[in-house]
């Protein structure tokens, strides 16, 4: 059984509070998480301030090399990644080892962007007010400590989306990892000491305190969120949170990933087959607790029904259960009491008169894929988040109507739409009311150095590591009188 302790200021410490991280599938305590208390944290906010002058003056080619160290380390150290991320979020092994992969790719795309951070040239003398006047830069700077406040369900790669644009800046973060999921970010600490010590040279080297973990409850998190000492707070969670603590984060910069019920559009034109495979996988891989999972589909009227067997062809394809096993990609979710409230909306949607062509039945945590046949809009899970392996099915006859459906969510991460026709991806592009659309492909997909994020109650900001490294920046202009 592992037990995580504090990365500190430096330090490996141990606090009187602890709290123990029980297998979403078998019910195992698997770990025990030290817990920061208020003299834990105000060391650690401490040192973040104290870091921040120091940390900032490392050169491009110091804070690059931490990077590209780092992620060679998470590669050497992959078992342990993916046994930490199996054992506390339940994912299966496949899902965990590919959040591995991504993980390297963030903190090696880090790498590169650390080079390339700095700023860009303007003219001034483009009308006769600007003609005295030399060419004006505006440079990047660091606007000071991040906060980052990540999630259970990628508990290495999401973190490695707000470690890695601030370490890439030289920004100190402290990560305030999911309750349920510590193990990786904990992990991720051991590799920070470790590098920060390899890539130290005679001329400078990277202050320790530059990252730090504080695994706490949330009255003393409630703390540093309003200290003035965190100049940047970055959250990746539920809506009803995420706008909470931008409510107490007065003054700070505030990057907010919030999650959404992704819609997908299948035009008549499109490639059914592909287009069923693809909503399967994103619709129910790790159960359906991704943000961006598939949650709701409309078809045109003319292919539903080739488009509903297709689809409940491939459901009978996918593999649920222990989440060890070879080939599965539903396994439990976090929680009992998160299966209990997925069922509750399954059973509310039966009961309002849907249709359940598959699934519906829990296992323990695990929740049968589910595929519900036109439930009505008003029900939670076509208007909440679900975050389970639930899919909708509904149908259009006019292109518009589909994407009107869609609009009304008061979510908007990502959409996507399967069509041969330019003009209709065109018109899905520019109507979607999302911060990202994906053509011929699901909403769950992203690559980790593309801009993401959403608008509405889906967020504010983006992440991908170049456009985090500008949220976390503040620029300053320079222009100089020549006379």
């Amino acid at each position: 059984m592992s037990r995580h302790r504090l990365w500190i200021d430096g330090q490996w410490r141990e606090s009187s509070r602890t709290h123990t991280i029980k297998s979403p599938f078998t019910g195992r305590v698997v770990s025990v998480a030290e817990e920061a208390d208020d003299a834990l944290m105000e060391r650690a906010l401490a040192a973040a301030r104290a870091a921040q002058t120091r940390f900032r003056m490392t050169s491009r080619y110091m804070r690059s090399r931490l990077l590209a160290a780092m992620a060679h380390q998470i590669g050497e150290r992959r078992a342990q990644f993916v046994a930490a991320i199996v054992d506390e979020a339940g994912k299966p092994t496949s899902l965990a080892d590919a959040e591995v992969s991504r993980a390297i790719t963030t903190f090696t795309v880090a790498s590169e962007e650390a080079k390339r951070y700095g700023g860009e040239v303007f003219p001034v003398d483009v009308d006769t007010t600007g003609r005295a006047y030399d060419t004006g830069v505006t440079l990047l700077y660091p606007r000071g400590p991040v906060l980052a406040i990540t999630p259970f369900n990628f508990p290495l790669n999401l973190v490695a989306h707000k470690v890695a644009p601030a370490l890439a800046i030289g920004a100190p973060v402290l990560v305030k990892p999911a309750p349920q999921t510590p193990g990786a970010t904990r992990l991720l600490a051991e590799v920070f000491e470790a590098c920060a010590n390899e890539v130290a040279d005679d001329r400078e080297s990277i202050p320790l305190a530059a990252l730090q973990t504080i695994s706490a409850p949330n009255e003393v998190t409630a703390r540093a969120i309003k200290d003035p000492r965190v100049a940047i707070l970055s959250f990746t969670g539920s809506a009803s949170v995420g706008w909470m603590l931008q409510s107490q984060a007065r003054g700070k910069r505030t990057v907010l990933e919030l999650g959404g019920n992704a819609g997908v559009i299948v035009h008549a034109d499109a490639d059914l087959p592909r287009a069923a495979a693809r909503v399967a996988f994103g619709a129910f891989a790790y159960s359906g607790q991704v943000c961006i999972s598939v949650q709701n589909v409309w078809v045109e009227a003319s292919v539903e029904d080739a488009f509903r067997g297709f689809l409940l062809e491939e459901v009978r394809k996918v593999k649920s259960g222990d989440p060890r096993q070879d080939g599965v990609i539903v396994g439990p979710l976090i929680d009992g009491r998160a299966a209990e409230r997925v069922l509750g909306w399954i059973d509310e949607a039966q009961k309002a008169g849907a249709s359940v062509l598959t699934g519906g039945k829990r296992d323990g945590n695990v929740v049968q894929p589910t595929v519900i046949d036109r439930p009505p809009e008003s029900l939670n899970v076509v208007r909440e988040e679900v975050f389970g392996p639930v899919v909708n099915l509904f149908g259009y006859r006019e292109l518009g109507e589909a994407i009107e459906a869609a609009n009304r969510s008061r979510f908007g991460l990502q959409a996507g739409i399967f069509t041969d026709s330019l003009r209709v991806a065109r018109r899905a592009c520019e109507e979607l009311e999302v911060g990202g659309i994906l053509v011929n492909e699901v909403p769950t997909y992203r690559a980790d150095h593309m801009a993401y994020g959403g608008v509405k109650e889906s967020g504010l900001g983006r992440e991908g590591v170049r456009y985090a490294m500008v949220e976390y920046s503040e620029q300053k202009t320079i222009v100089s009188y020549r006379g």
